[in-house]
């Protein structure tokens, strides 16, 4: 065996430790930063920027370390300090993980910040805002629709119906090819476009807008969309034809939001069937909608019982 300066010559160089002691020591201070949460935010958030620094590049413990940050600090009000560490987590999102752990992490960290989203409205423009752009840098757009979905939906809630149709725009022209024509491709991507935007429609009460929307999404067939998007759409087009006086296609759509609901577990699926009896009952309808059966198990609930009689 040669000597120190000999194996240096030919490239080896010691460390103190081993790769496999670092990262255990890594993992060590991250659980042990974790542990002090509660009882010590100061030293938690000491700790974590200590993983980071600990790491020799950019890997999963620092990652994990930051979205602790992130959360901590928003907690405890610090929301400049907040927003640094965000932008320096996502900065991890192009190499340092895989894809799906950080779709999970941002998601994350979106639902617990947009929580509060109408006190602090500034903070979460921000934050979306900080987000998109580095989803687009890395190239993720299926994260990136998402997240804009996300952020049209708080819009909604909050009745910011200007700052929605921006983003609607947006997301209708990542849905397009290059000449301005909806991609059929992408017509799941459509879809959840076209629900968010018959909510805003009817809120705002654009009938003509509804109308087309409604036949829109009907000619997408390349598409396998979650059942609530499917129920929006058909309750919208419910209520164009109840509004136009065509009972029979009311009804129609009517029951077809009530399974779609119902598949979803969502709670409109009590009010479509409302809808559906009173359109059976304006077309003067002998067939009795709660004898199907997907509606007969709601037949006992209160306040469809009477409307079943």
């Amino acid at each position: 065996m040669g000597s120190d300066a000999d194996m240096e010559d030919y490239g080896f160089e010691y460390s103190e430790e081993e790769p496999e002691e670092q990262d255990v020591d890594i993992e060590n201070q991250y659980y042990n930063s974790k542990g002090l949460v509660e009882t010590d935010p100061e030293g938690a958030l000491r700790g974590f920027a200590e993983v980071v620094q600990m790491e020799p590049e950019k890997a999963e413990w620092g990652f994990k370390a930051l979205k602790q940050t992130v959360k901590l600090y928003y907690r405890l009000g610090r929301y400049k300090e907040m927003t640094d560490a965000y932008r320096e987590m996502l900065t991890y999102i192009k190499s340092a993980v895989t894809r799906n752990y950080s779709e999970k992490c941002i998601n994350n960290i979106m639902d617990f910040v947009s929580g509060s989203a109408s006190q602090n409205f500034g903070l979460l423009q921000e934050f979306y805002q900080t987000t998109l752009k580095a989803l687009e840098e890395a190239k993720n757009e299926r994260l990136w629709f998402k997240t804009n979905l996300k952020l049209c939906k708080i819009w909604f809630d909050m009745g910011e119906y200007g700052r929605m149709n921006k983003i609607l725009k947006e997301l209708h022209k990542s849905c397009q090819r290059a000449d301005g024509t909806d991609d059929q491709k992408k017509g799941t991507q459509l879809l959840e476009v076209y629900a968010i935007e018959i909510q805003m429609y009817t809120e705002t009460k654009n009938n003509k807008k509804l109308k087309q929307l409604y036949q829109k999404a009907l000619t997408i067939k390349s598409a396998i969309p979650h059942p609530r998007i499917m129920g929006i759409i058909h309750e919208c087009g419910g209520k164009m034809h109840m509004a136009e006086r065509q009972w029979a296609e009311a009804a129609t759509d009517f029951f077809e939001a009530f399974k779609n609901y119902d598949e979803a577990g969502n709670q409109r699926r009590i009010q479509c069937l409302k809808y559906l009896v009173l359109a059976n009952m304006l077309m003067q309808s002998e067939v009795n909608p709660f004898d199907g059966q997907e509606a007969k198990p709601y037949v006992s609930f209160p306040e469809l019982f009477k409307l079943s009689l």
